[in-house]
């Protein structure tokens, strides 16, 4: 048989009829020419530059509608059929996301006001570029955890002293604090520095954002599993609590940043325990003893209720009266929100001078940001039937990010749990948004100011109780265990690496031991001996099946993995210990059996009795051939052909064939272009484990399988 040059000789093994004794059979080699790939870069490159480049009304008129899916879905809205499910859905989502915008205003170091600004921005840009009908796009815990770290930072390292509460100083017109104008106050106090620096990295967010969806990087969130962001959520989640246990208690204590936050908040915490305001400890425990039976109702009763009860806006406005009518912060010192305004503020630029110092602090915010709205809008289209724009989506959720940043407003994405009471609610369209909109906007206008007694413990609750779902995840853990162990330990070293050191370590850390486990399981692979399914062209694993047969003469190897330089070790190693024969091993007691015999030679020792050891070295290994399951192995490197070379050499220096089958296009091409086939006639390439079986029994004669 020739060597594969040009073409691939695929090696068939035709049956003929069954005689009284033996079976018959011969082969046939089957040529497959390969496709030709053209592969003219300078043509490739003019095509593609003449695309890009041609304008044509019919092109410039797709890229407007790709850049603005309102302008696709809108002129097509059915009124009749969309309008009743779109207000209630953009209400009721409205309603819960007043308080919670409030209270993660205060989890991200900020005025109650912003958070209020950010929810009315990012609902109306993603109706404008977004291209999922049900995700709610607004303030999510995780991310307003990892700002206000960032935030609280930098107003140190500017000079301005951590409060324990959030100032209620605002900025006013041209983004300036109430400054006395005699010189002897800043022109900026820490609230304003800190929206300021806030502005900064949501603007960098949004520009990375627009970057990954212009250059089409989605691809980045496939290294993001699913056990990966459960994990980091729930990390986050228990730093987010441990946060605001502080405003439970209301203790006077600074902030804790960086590296093993958590700890270093939990003994001031225990170190200041016994200064707890007992009003705000009070308020606390009956905002819980609400909100959680109230919740729990929600959901156990979902499928009736036609909407959630908005039972935390219930506790808020119920908390804020009782704070102004009992005077609870001038007779208790109880923590109150302080004056929100009404109206809007003037734009304001972020501070391009921050740039650098938060550049990097804004990464894994954009990172997390997109990875959960995209895998959100994926989620929810499919749900429904309907087909999402990944690097679009990138393109909203960054927009979302820039455009507001102008306006005072921090970073936002996807949130699941508003999400899925807007889906439960009977959205159907990004109408729902603009909806929710309005309800802040009146919220902006109007109702804004009443909330200037709300006391911070009961915000501290809202953000509290919405983080049950992340941390019912610890219930999961047997099922997951279950499911998969190598999930479950991703799961708990993201999930331990972001509580205990940081939400940004927390995150590289998970990634990398997330790669780690994949490179493992790629370098300690299954790999087992295979036997004959009987009365048919079945091979299985022996170890895993029973009643398998074996062919004589024939051992039958898969190796579950691509071959290279990492598992090539490995792939040699677990053959010649399946085998049970090391080919090194071999030629070695052959060569040393050779130097008996001429060391008797010299001696003049004809004795029969001596001669018997050295026919030991002699003895055939059991088998003729060993065939190669490659069906699992997605490719091969340079290495790794090397190392297959390696060993059709070295076993066929002891008398034994190696045959591989099953062989994917891919791994043929690398076997060609790496010169495999050039070593030898014997290395034949099989469309099937069978047909390299019986080609290898044809050629050494035929047996009975055994059992």
């Amino acid at each position: 048989m020739t060597a594969m040059t040009e073409t691939n000789h695929i090696h068939e093994l035709m049956e003929g009829p069954e005689g009284d004794d033996a079976k018959c059979s011969f082969h046939h080699t089957m040529f497959l020419e390969p496709q030709e790939k053209k592969r003219n870069m300078k043509a490739l490159l003019v095509k593609r530059a003449k695309e890009t480049c041609s304008c044509t009304p019919a092109k410039i008129k797709d890229c407007v509608l790709g850049f603005f899916p309102i302008l696709q879905w809108l002129p097509k809205y059915n009124f009749r059929e969309y309008l009743l499910g779109d207000v209630m859905s953009g209400v009721i989502v409205g309603v819960l996301l007043v308080p919670q915008s409030i209270a993660y205003s205060l989890l991200a170091g900020l005025e109650p006001i912003y958070g209020l600004y950010t929810s009315f921005f990012s609902c109306i840009i993603y109706c404008i570029f977004g291209t999922s009908r049900h995700i709610s796009v607004s303030i999510f815990g995780v991310v307003c955890l990892m700002l206000g770290q960032v935030v609280d930072r930098e107003v140190e390292r500017a000079g301005y002293q951590l409060e324990a509460a959030v100032p209620s100083a605002l900025p006013g017109p041209g983004g300036h604090g109430n400054g006395t104008g005699n010189g002897t106050e800043p022109l900026c106090d820490s609230g304003c520095y800190a929206m300021a620096v806030a502005a900064t990295v949501t603007f960098i967010s949004g520009v990375y954002q627009v970057a990954m969806g212009f250059f089409q990087v989605g691809f980045v969130s496939v290294y993001l599993s699913d056990s990966l962001l459960s994990g980091f959520v729930t990390g986050a989640s228990i730093t987010v609590l441990t946060s605001q246990v502080k405003y439970l208690l209301g203790l006077d204590i600074p902030r804790s940043g960086g590296v093993g936050s958590l700890i270093t908040t939990w003994i001031n915490i225990f170190r200041n325990i016994h200064a707890t305001n007992i009003c705000d400890l009070i308020t606390s425990f009956l905002c819980f003893l609400v909100l959680v039976p109230a919740k729990e109702l929600n959901e156990r009763f979902k499928s009736k209720l036609k909407a959630p009860v908005p039972v935390e806006l219930f506790v808020v406005v119920a908390a804020t009266l009782a704070s102004h009518f009992g005077k609870l912060k001038e007779n208790y010192g109880s923590s109150i929100s302080g004056h929100i305004p009404t109206g809007f503020l003037p734009p304001r630029p972020p501070v391009w001078t921050l740039i650098p110092s938060v550049a990097l602090d804004a990464i894994p915010i954009a990172i997390i940001g997109f990875a959960i709205t995209v895998s959100l809008s994926e989620m929810f289209a499919k749900k429904h039937g309907y087909s999402v724009r990944a690097n679009q989506e990138m393109y909203a959720i960054g927009f979302c990010n820039i455009i507001p940043s102008f306006f005072h407003c921090f970073t936002t994405s996807a949130a699941l749990a508003k999400t899925l009471v807007k889906e439960s609610t009977g959205c159907r369209t990004q109408v729902s948004g603009m909806v929710t909109s309005l309800v802040i906007l009146l919220v902006l206008l109007v109702i804004a100011p009443l909330f200037y007694s709300l006391q911070k413990c009961v915000l501290a609750v809202i953000t509290i109780v919405n983080l049950r779902g992340a941390l019912r995840k610890f219930r999961d853990l047997p099922k997951m265990w279950r499911l998969s162990r190598v999930d479950t330990v991703i799961w708990a070293v993201t999930m331990a690496a972001t509580a205990l050191v940081s939400t940004e370590i927390g995150l590289l850390v998970g990634v990398c031991f997330s790669m780690l486990c994949v490179i493992f399981r790629t370098q300690r692979p299954e790999a087992p001996l295979l036997g004959w399914v009987a009365e048919s062209e079945t091979y299985e694993s022996l170890s895993a099946y029973k009643n398998l047969q074996t062919k004589p003469g024939v051992v039958v190897f898969r190796f579950e993995a691509p071959i290279y330089y990492i598992n090539k070790e490995c792939f040699k190693s677990t053959l010649y210990k399946q085998t049970g024969v090391n080919p090194a091993w071999v030629k070695a007691a052959r060569k040393k059996a050779e130097k008996r015999k001429l060391k008797q030679k010299e001696e003049g020792s004809g004795d029969k009795q001596s001669s018997l050891p050295v026919d030991l070295g002699s003895e055939p290994v059991g088998f003729h051939t060993i065939v190669i399951d490659c069906c699992a192995v997605q490719f091969l490197d340079t290495a790794g052909i090397r190392t297959l070379k390696e060993v059709c050499k070295d076993y066929r220096d002891i008398d034994v064939h190696v045959l591989l089958a099953q062989c994917s296009p891919s791994v043929r091409s690398s076997l060609l272009r790496g010169e495999f086939f050039q070593q030898g006639e014997d290395q034949l390439l099989f469309h099937s484990v069978h047909q390299a079986v019986d080609f290898a029994l044809g050629t050494q004669g035929h047996g009975a399988p055994k059992k």
